[in-house]
C-alpha cells in the first residue's frame, strides 16, 4: 500500500512543478493588489495552526486597519463569493470562516474559491476595507500578496515528509523561498535552542526571513449550550474532534482531564445522526463525564437540531491561542505592521525569490 501511495504521489508532485513553471514563464499570471494583503498559508494539508494564526493576525490588525478576511471556505456545499454572518450555516460558508467570524462579528469575512476575482469584489463593495487578510492562499499564486506567512507543524517536519497522498505536501518545499515569515506551530513546552537552530537552518532561504516559534495554549473551556454543569480541572471527559490535526488537542485534553471515551473524525467532518448517538452512548455509560471538543467543532453543532439534550448539558469546547515561545524573532505583530507601513525593509518581496 504504501509503495502504491508513492507510485501516485509523483504525478501530483509533477503537476505542482509544471503549474509553478508556468507562473514563473508568465504563462499563468499572479496579480498584484494596490490594497495590502497578508497571506497566512503552508505547504502541507491539515491541522498546522492556520485558523490560530489567521485570528491573531486579525485581531491585532482590527486596531489600525478596516481589515477583511478571505477564505477559500473549504467543504462548503455553495460556490462563488459569499459573505459570512453571524447567522450563516457552515454547510454554505465552511467551518473555519464561520468559527472566526463569530469571534470577529465587525470583521468583514469572505468565502471564495478564487482569491482574485473576490479582492476585485471587497474593493468594489467596501471601499473602506485597507487590509485584507487571505487564509490558507500560499499556494495559489494567482494573487500576489504584500506579506507571506508560513505555518509549520513541528510535529510533521516537512523535509521528512512526502507528497500526497504518501505524505502531507501539497507545495513544493522549495516555495518556501517566497516566505516572508514563518511560524513554527506546537513546539513542545521544553523545546531547547538547538531545535530552534534547526528549524532556522532547514528555513531560512533568503536574509529578510524572520522565524517564531509558538505553542498553542489551551483556554478556560466553554459551554456551548446553557447549562447549570461545570467542567473543571481534573474532571472526566469524553472527548471529540474532527480537525486536521488532533495530536496537540488531545495531548492538552490529557494534561488537564481524564479522558474516559474519545471520538476522532477527519478533518472538515460533518457530524451525521449515527456520530451524535454514538457519542450520546458514550455520555450515558459515563454519567459523571462531560464532552470535550474543539472551537471548530462546536460550530458546526451550535444550530444542530440532532443535538439530544444528554449532549446539550454536558458540552464544552476549549478555544486556543498562540503563545510564542523563548527564542523567538522579536515582536511578531509589531514587525508585521511595520513591514505592511514599510518602516521594516525586507526587500523588494520578490527579490532573490527562487523556485
Amino acid at each position: 500500500m504504501k509503495f502504491l501511495l508513492k507510485l501516485l504521489s509523483y504525478p501530483y508532485r509533477m503537476a505542482i512543478y509544471i503549474r509553478h513553471w508556468m507562473f514563473d514563464c508568465g504563462l499563468l499570471k499572479s496579480e498584484k493588489f494596490n490594497i495590502p494583503i497578508i497571506c497566512v498559508g503552508n505547504i502541507t494539508v491539515g491541522g498546522t495552526g492556520k485558523t490560530p494564526t489567521a485570528e491573531m493576525i486579525l485581531g491585532y490588525m482590527q486596531s489600525y486597519y478596516r481589515v477583511a478576511l478571505l477564505s477559500r471556505g473549504y467543504g462548503r456545499r455553495t460556490k462563488g463569493y459569499m459573505e459570512v454572518s453571524a447567522k450563516s450555516s457552515y454547510r454554505d460558508v465552511g467551518d473555519e470562516p464561520l468559527q472566526i467570524k463569530l469571534k470577529f462579528p465587525d470583521a468583514l469575512v469572505v468565502v471564495c474559491e478564487k482569491r482574485a476575482e473576490a479582492i476585485h469584489r471587497i474593493q468594489q463593495d467596501h471601499p473602506e476595507i485597507n487590509l485584507i487578510i487571505m487564509d490558507d492562499g500560499f499556494q495559489h499564486r494567482y494573487v500576489d500578496a504584500r506579506i507571506n506567512v508560513v505555518i509549520v507543524d513541528s510535529t510533521r517536519p516537512f523535509y521528512e515528509d512526502d507528497y500526497l497522498p504518501a505524505g502531507t505536501l501539497r507545495d513544493k518545499i522549495d516555495s518556501l523561498y517566497r516566505a516572508h515569515y514563518f511560524i513554527v506551530t506546537k513546539c513542545p513546552t521544553d523545546m531547547q535552542p538547538l531545535q530552534q537552530r534547526m528549524w532556522r537552518k532547514d528555513l531560512h532561504k533568503i536574509a529578510y526571513q524572520k522565524v517564531y516559534f509558538t505553542r498553542v495554549i489551551p483556554t478556560e473551556p466553554m459551554a456551548l449550550f446553557p447549562t447549570e454543569r461545570k467542567l473543571k480541572y481534573g474532571d472526566k471527559v469524553v472527548v471529540m474532534s474532527g480537525i486536521g490535526n488532533p495530536k496537540a488537542f488531545l495531548a492538552g485534553v490529557r494534561r488537564a482531564f481524564k479522558v474516559v471515551a474519545r471520538f476522532i473524525y477527519p478533518d472538515h467532518h460533518i457530524y451525521s445522526l449515527e456520530d451524535v448517538n454514538e457519542v450520546a452512548v458514550a455520555l450515558q455509560q459515563h454519567p459523571d463525564a462531560m464532552l470535550l471538543t474543539t472551537e471548530k467543532d462546536a460550530v458546526k453543532l451550535r444550530r444542530s437540531n440532532r443535538v439530544p439534550a444528554i449532549i446539550r448539558e454536558r458540552l464544552f469546547y476549549q478555544p486556543v491561542k498562540l503563545e510564542f515561545i523563548e527564542g523567538s524573532d522579536d515582536d511578531f505583530l509589531g514587525t508585521l505592521k511595520n513591514d505592511l507601513e514599510g518602516k521594516v525593509h525586507l526587500g523588494d518581496l520578490t527579490v532573490g525569490v527562487k523556485e
